[in-house]
């Protein structure tokens, strides 16, 4: 039987760079087992911080280090590089690729699994490149990854869906980096409108980056600025005291929702360094919760799926106040965390589907999508 090439492409622009190495390094190792090994040859594409594209050898050595490459890019392995502001490529025997191009061994591939966190990953630039390759690959599409992303259009399309969720004012980098007399004003709508706690976001950025909890005025205005270094659209939330739980979705048009889990932490909120900080979360699953809770979920899920359309696969979060039975959706992540101990996987196990078969099922979802 020929095997199926994918091209496994991981790295990236973003500051979930690293995430992004230790998804690939799990999604390498299922490639191999469980009578996938026969079905599948992976061929890995590494995109270097400054986004430089890499096939060959580096890749592989990153695959099994688990850290970025410390020495520059070998002259046997030449691959084409980041774009210069001329918007051109440059690669030690090609200098002048076309800021498009991508390295040769991309044409060998047959499915892509982009395992890329953050932006220029999972907000659509990359799925809109692999749409004009016109091959099939894992995850939403160009809309449902661009509406994942940006937490403003999420909300949007949720409020039009009628799913509940926490109060929220968007706000632009304009109002917060104005003249005195706009962002005071700015300000006083979001104490009024929200009050304290309330939770300032960068809207296009994921794993907490950027995310601050906010008690006072002085902590708003220091909030609104942090974030609006990091991104030109921002979102201001009501805190809220509640559970937070999380369901998984699996498919394309008739997708599934997992069982749901629960995170608990001790920090503060479920900030970058708490995600990734072994010990300083727990998971739970299955959560601990009434079945109509956990039935409502899973039907919000899948309707918060729809809603952006999204594809192949997601996990939607949500919170849940005990005190008045309420389930508010929070947010939806079309390209969520694959590590073994990832909480997207991890809700499949205990649904049924091991890892190695979930992305079986992943690269199949991705052929069926691109062949409908």
């Amino acid at each position: 039987m020929t095997k199926l090439r994918v091209g496994l492409l991981f790295g990236g622009c973003s500051g979930e760079h690293e995430v992004s190495i230790s998804s690939a390094r799990a999604i390498a190792r299922a490639l191999s087992a469980n009578g996938n090994g026969s079905k599948y040859e992976l061929l890995p594409f590494y995109i270097h911080k400054d986004g430089r594209w890499q096939a060959g050898n580096i890749p592989q050595q990153v695959l099994e280090s688990g850290k970025p490459p410390q020495a520059a890019i070998s002259a046997t392995d030449p691959q084409p590089l980041a774009t210069s502001d001329s918007g051109q490529l440059a690669t030690s025997q090609s200098p002048s690729l076309s800021r498009w191009e991508s390295p040769p061994q991309a044409a060998d591939v047959d499915v892509w699994f982009p395992i890329l966190h953050g932006p220029n990953g999972e907000d659509g630039t990359v799925q809109g490149l692999l749409k004009l390759m016109q091959v099939p690959f894992v995850g939403s599409g160009v809309l449902g990854s661009a509406m994942g992303m940006d937490k403003i259009a999420m909300k949007m399309a949720f409020a039009q869906a009628g799913l509940p969720q926490v109060k929220y004012i968007p706000v632009n980098r304009s109002q917060v980096w104005s003249n005195p007399c706009v962002f005071p004003k700015l300000c006083d709508e979001i104490e009024a409108n929200l009050g304290y706690p309330c939770f300032v976001k960068p809207a296009n950025l994921g794993s907490s980056v950027g995310i601050v909890k906010v008690r006072s005025r002085a902590e708003l205005e220091a909030g609104l600025d942090s974030a609006a270094s990091y991104d030109r659209r921002l979102i201001v939330e009501a805190g809220v005291v509640a559970r937070e739980l999380e369901c998984a979705i699996l498919g394309n048009d008739s997708p599934q929702a997992s069982v749901v889990g629960e995170i608990t932490f001790k920090s503060d909120f479920y900030d970058y360094e708490t995600k990734y900080t072994e010990g300083q979360a727990d998971l739970f699953i299955p959560a601990q919760v009434p079945e109509a809770i956990a039935s409502k979920i899973q039907d919000m899920a899948l309707q918060a799926f729809a809603a952006v359309d999204a594809a192949g696969l997601a996990r939607v979060d949500f919170f849940y106040v005990e005190s008045t039975g309420e389930v508010l959706i929070n947010e939806i992540n079309t390209l969520p965390g694959f590590t073994a101990t990832s909480m997207y996987p991890q809700l499949w196990a205990a649904t049924g589907i091991a890892f190695p078969e979930l992305v079986d099922r992943l690269l199949q979802l991705a052929l069926e999508r691109h062949n409908a």
